[in-house]
């Protein structure tokens, strides 16, 4: 049996089963991603079929992009000692396209005032504001502390200058800018975002609905081993859960085992941490 392990989940699968075994032991990496020759764009370039009228297409985040950023996530906040979770939302109705360019504009700018800002954004939809009700706005964990009146100033100014002007000229919601410090050791703040804004987000967007710095795609998010790893979560009662996936026969084919992540659990993970410390992420915080 070959296990697959990343923070919270172990999956163990037969190798006779999927007839495939493992090339490498970590994976999850965006440098992993098979590279695009010229030859394969020019190929997709001539298949690429006219643009013709129809409906939009509304994106929302699949059950698998909900896992990726999970792993994503934790992966990212192993890297740092400290992460700040940052709302970004608007003065006035706007729709999801002109929301996301503003966000890009944003980020841009923190690129370049800010050395290796990494971050990871989920865009959701208000809820509790009755005024701008369903509005797109923007939930971001990030490496970087935030001068926050500098900041909030700037999103505030960027909104105007691209024409999302307040109804009332004085008006200047402090929670426009909102910033929350994280402590990334503790995994409990982490899960909450996870579960909060990702796992119970099922909203629809006319545009982008997630995305991460480069520096954060190329995190691993799993790693390969045999059983005998997932016998030390055993030998520490952290086994939440376990479960079995069946084929059509009714025959057992992966056993899933849910890991209770504390400070004793996380020690285990260190194959991990080491792996993207070392080839992919600086540490160094803004």
């Amino acid at each position: 049996m070959i296990v697959k392990n990343t923070y919270g989940t172990s999956v163990a699968f037969s190798v006779r089963e999927f007839g495939v075994i493992p090339k490498e032991e970590f994976t999850g990496s965006a440098l992993q991603r098979k590279k695009q020759t010229p030859e394969d764009k020019e190929k997709k370039k001539k298949e690429k079929k006219p643009a013709i009228d129809k409906l939009v297409k509304l994106r929302f985040l699949s059950r698998r992009s909900k896992q990726k950023i999970r792993k994503k996530l934790i992966c990212f906040a192993r890297c740092y000692k400290r992460l700040s979770f940052v709302t970004l939302t608007f003065l006035n109705k706007v729709t999801d396209k002109q929301g996301v360019d503003l966000l890009r504009k944003f980020i841009d700018n923190a690129k370049k005032r800010s050395e290796n800002f990494q971050y990871i954004w989920v865009a959701e939809r208000q809820t509790k504001n009755d005024a701008f009700k369903g509005n797109i706005h923007f939930h971001m964990i990030t490496n970087k502390y935030w001068k926050i009146e500098k900041w909030w100033n700037y999103w505030l100014d960027l909104q105007q200058k691209n024409g999302i002007v307040p109804r009332d000229e004085n008006y200047k919601p402090s929670s426009a800018f909102d910033v929350r410090q994280l402590n990334s050791n503790n995994i409990r703040s982490i899960a909450s975002y996870v579960t909060k804004y990702v796992t119970k987000n099922n909203d629809k967007f006319d545009c982008q609905v997630w995305n991460c710095s480069r520096q954060v795609s190329e995190l691993y998010t799993d790693f390969y081993t045999d059983s005998s790893f997932v016998d030390e979560f055993k030998k520490l009662d952290a086994i939440l859960k376990e479960f079995e996936v069946k084929d059509f026969l009714n025959r057992p084919i992966l056993n899933v085992k849910m890991i209770n992540l504390n400070r004793q659990t996380l020690k285990l993970y260190k194959r991990l941490d080491e792996k993207n410390k070392a080839e992919n992420i600086s540490t160094k915080n803004v």
